[in-house]
């Protein structure tokens, strides 16, 4: 069986500019990619791309083996897209936002109104049902948008930051959401600068700078590994003033002063042998840091972007 996103040789040019450069990755059916890059790496137009809204210089793209520059429309048949940011209409509630596109779509008499119900009592939407859909929050206008994409059922959905600006408890529902859609055995192709969140939800990330490929595979190998200097991390928290350990970490070889937090700070060491760490610890308390707390941490996502940015 054909992968549910084929990428072979991807390109596209504007002008002199690179967008994308030859960009070439499957994602299996049924799982979760996340896709990460830098402002003007290429990840919109990417995306644009795979959604039939934007054509390759050179390359092909096919969605469950459909080709989207032969048969687009056969694509859209398949394809739920979600912009990072979507127009609405002033005078429309959700109920009739949704019937609209339904309509759009094909769906006639009862089976739209199942359709609409389905996809309503999916997306916790009911209870909007007749609220203007210009005057919604950010996190019910994600919902809204969601359940645009999912009216025609799709196979694989295309999601473009669908966090960005969402509150704790909607960045809860959203993630809450697209686990179940996965679990319905969705293709699910996802952008976010909420690296934690990707790598919480995602079977597999991919990441992009400059229009090319970086990584692509796991989070648990990323959150395994080292730095790009070999180092790792630690967390040290201190009574009293947190700023000591910053001072410490100047004069201390083999150590890194990485950020500030609450209580203290996170050093990057270069060794993780257990007697570096233990000889480190006895040197804090000799030199009078009041160490509460101390323990190696896993690195993050964030960490892990940055360094293989770095490597590049």
């Amino acid at each position: 069986m054909s992968a549910a996103i084929s990428v072979k040789n991807l390109y596209r040019y504007f002008g002199k500019l690179k967008a994308v450069d030859g960009l070439s990755f499957e994602v299996p059916h049924g799982s979760v990619c996340g896709f990460i890059g830098a402002n003007g790496a290429g990840k919109t137009t990417t995306m644009r791309m795979l959604s039939t809204l934007d054509y390759p210089t050179m390359g092909s793209i096919e969605i469950c083996g459909i080709n989207v520059v032969n048969h687009p429309a056969k694509v859209r048949s398949l394809l739920g897209w979600m912009p990072d940011h979507f127009g609405n209409y002033d005078h429309m509630t959700v109920l009739e936002y949704l019937d609209f596109y339904a309509r759009a779509l094909g769906y006639k008499g009862k089976e739209r109104h199942m359709r609409i119900q389905e996809v309503m009592e999916f997306a916790d939407l009911i209870p909007l049902a007749d609220r203007r859909s210009n005057k919604l929050s950010k996190g019910m206008t994600q919902r809204l948008c969601l359940g645009r994409a999912l009216i025609h059922d799709p196979q694989v959905l295309i999601l473009d930051e669908p966090a960005a600006g969402l509150d704790p408890k909607a960045r809860v529902e959203l993630k809450h959401l697209i686990r179940i859609l996965a679990e319905e055995g969705k293709t699910i192709f996802i952008s976010s600068h909420i690296l934690s969140e990707l790598g919480e939800m995602c079977d597999s990330l991919l990441f992009i700078n400059d229009g090319r490929i970086v990584h692509h595979g796991d989070a648990e190998s990323l959150l395994q590994g080292t730095d790009a200097a070999g180092g790792f991390f630690y967390d040290v928290q201190l009574t009293g003033e947190a700023s000591k350990l910053s001072d410490w970490a100047v004069t201390s070889p083999y150590v890194e002063f990485i950020e500030d937090r609450k209580r203290g700070g996170r050093i990057r060491v270069d060794s993780d042998d257990p007697e570096v760490a233990a000889d480190l610890l006895r040197r804090m308390v000799k030199d009078g840091l009041p160490v509460i707390e101390f323990h190696k941490e896993q690195r993050n996502l964030e960490d892990a972007f940055i360094d293989i940015l770095e490597k590049q």
